[in-house]
């Protein structure tokens, strides 16, 4: 089981020099090899394969100096990710995909990582070492790293903060047998509603963000193409769209840890996110609450340990009466469920979440946890 870990940088002057120029001869690199693919196609017929790149990347850095200022493992990782890109490609054209993406051109803002895939990095304490860069650059480790660190990614953000991302593997937990289980429903008035009565109500940090992000766009769209001035406006745009992100994701990790420590087995439903955005009165507050994020942040902690996330079907599960299965139609406005069958009255989202525990309860029982609705199959 692979684990990532992202720590943030404080290179000095001359390290953040250092760091951008391997990034910039990164970027160059995979322009040049992938204008090598596409001319010797074009002209020649000929396909590169990542062993031609390779050996012909010996030869290139007898002329260009700056390859010689990068690790040879971090240029050889360029061109595997250009390799991979067309691998994506090819399979996208054979799958008929309506959009096949052909590896692209790296501008400058379109570059922004390098991976040393197996040396010349070291964590040594709160200092991290790589190779061609002077020093060790301070390093906030803010939690313990588990495991044999595989890879090592440097990264740099739009609002040129740097971070270290380490990908670490161990071994495959032992599986829990669920003792306990508990459904949620996932909503847009509450965030997350469980079956055993927890809510979680989302702030909304991007509908509070919007009155300066705003501020900002106009600041933005007044400032004169390539000054300096523009280049600051963005960054100051690009830090209001990030504080958003990590307050969400924040959020999202906090109440992912609660559901993992709540229950053996959590249940969620199989929502289809990209069609609920096409519902433009809500998909601005479905995109701001990130229902499918804080779904991978509850897998991932749970694969960790050793439980598991079940996945419904959600036909009718706000609808169904938790109680005696009745039919209760009800409108998006509607927060209470009134059963006039049972006499259940109860909240709406209470009502959807202990129905898709049951779901999740019966599709664990047949041993089909993501099957339909649930159901034995026949």
């Amino acid at each position: 089981m692979k684990t990532a870990y992202k720590f943030r940088l404080y290179p000095n002057r001359q390290q953040e020099a250092q760091l951008a120029l391997t990034l910039d001869t990164c970027r160059h690199l995979w322009n040049k090899a992938l204008a090598d693919r596409k001319n010797a196609w074009e002209r020649e017929g000929i396909t590169r394969s990542y062993e031609d790149q390779a050996a012909l990347l010996v030869f290139e850095k007898q002329s260009n100096h700056n390859l010689n200022a990068v690790h040879s493992q971090v240029e050889q990782d360029v061109l595997r990710r250009l390799q991979k890109s067309f691998d994506n490609f090819f399979r996208r054209v054979r799958e008929g995909a309506r959009k096949k993406g052909y590896p692209r051109f790296k501008s400058i803002n379109r570059y922004s990582s390098v991976t040393y895939p197996q040396s010349g990095f070291k964590l040594n304490g709160s200092r991290l070492i790589l190779s061609k860069i002077s020093g060790g650059i301070r390093t906030f480790v803010h939690r313990p790293i588990v495991g044999r660190i595989k890879t090592c990614s440097i990264k740099r953000d739009k609002t040129n903060a740097w971070y270290v991302i380490f990908t670490t593997e161990l071994e495959n937990p032992t599986k829990l047998k669920p003792k306990t289980t508990i459904g949620v429903d996932l909503g847009i008035t509450h965030a997350a509603v469980t079956s055993d009565g927890q809510y979680f109500d989302y702030p909304k940090y991007q509908v509070q963000a919007e009155t300066k992000n705003r501020a900002a766009n106009k600041s933005l769209h007044r400032k004169k193409l390539g000054s300096n001035n523009r280049k600051k406006a963005q960054t100051k745009l690009a830090r209001i769209a990030k504080r958003v992100t990590n307050l969400r994701e924040e959020f999202l990790h906090q109440v992912s840890r609660k559901l993992v420590n709540s229950a053996d087995s959590i249940v969620f439903e199989d929502l289809s996110i990209q069609n609920m955005l096409k519902n433009h009165c809500l998909a601005k507050h479905i995109q701001d609450v990130s229902w499918g994020k804080l779904i991978r942040f509850t897998v991932s902690k749970a694969e960790r340990a050793g439980k598991t996330v079940v996945l419904v079907n959600p036909y009718n599960t706000s609808q169904r009466c938790s109680a005696c299965g009745e039919i209760v139609s009800k409108k998006l406005k509607d927060r209470v469920h009134i059963c006039s069958r049972c006499g259940l009255i109860i909240c709406r989202d209470l009502n959807a979440s202990m129905g898709i525990r049951t779901l999740g309860l019966r599709g664990i029982a047949c041993g089909e946890p993501t099957s339909g609705f649930g159901l034995c199959p026949k």
